[in-house]
């Protein structure tokens, strides 16, 4: 037996299709706004970060400490635990408290990785030894050591 003799009326799928597009355009921007470049203090420099024991961390392979209100956020802007970045490296803008201790740090997504900042690690795009270049091992020669006094 059916107890529903109403029909559908026209505007229900009206607002169906509406909700639908208003759900996609919010899941759109949602997407865009991952890529989106947050904005940084003037004094933040930028670094490769690698937690090696928390507080204990690494910034470009020189040890460095995060101080006892350390604020780590993620690409999403969320707070991420020092522990949970054990043994990785990230690429990160950070800002030191007057001791020294890092204070602040921003995990970079994609785009704000690819804007220069102070600090920021660059590969040389020059060698200066040609041996280097070719790959090839060349052990260090008595005629190049430097001369020793006595």
């Amino acid at each position: 037996m059916n107890r529903c003799t109403r029909s559908i009326s026209p505007f229900a799928s009206l607002w169906r299709n509406a909700l639908l597009t208003t759900a996609l355009l919010a899941l759109a921007g949602a997407a865009s706004a991952l890529e989106a470049v947050r904005p940084f203090p003037a004094t933040a420099k930028r670094a490769i970060l690698e937690v090696t024991y928390p507080p204990e961390v690494l910034l470009n392979g020189k040890a460095a400490r995060l101080s006892p209100g350390a604020r780590i956020k993620g690409v999403n802007n969320l707070l991420v635990m020092s522990g949970s970045l054990a043994g990785q490296s990230v690429t990160v803008n950070y800002v030191l408290d007057p001791l020294g201790l890092v204070h602040e740090v921003w995990i970079l997504n994609a785009t704000e990785a690819k804007q220069s900042r102070e600090g920021a690690v660059a590969p040389p795009n020059y060698v200066s030894d040609p041996s280097a270049a070719s790959g090839e091992f060349v052990p260090w020669s008595s005629a190049s050591a430097p001369a020793r006094s006595r």
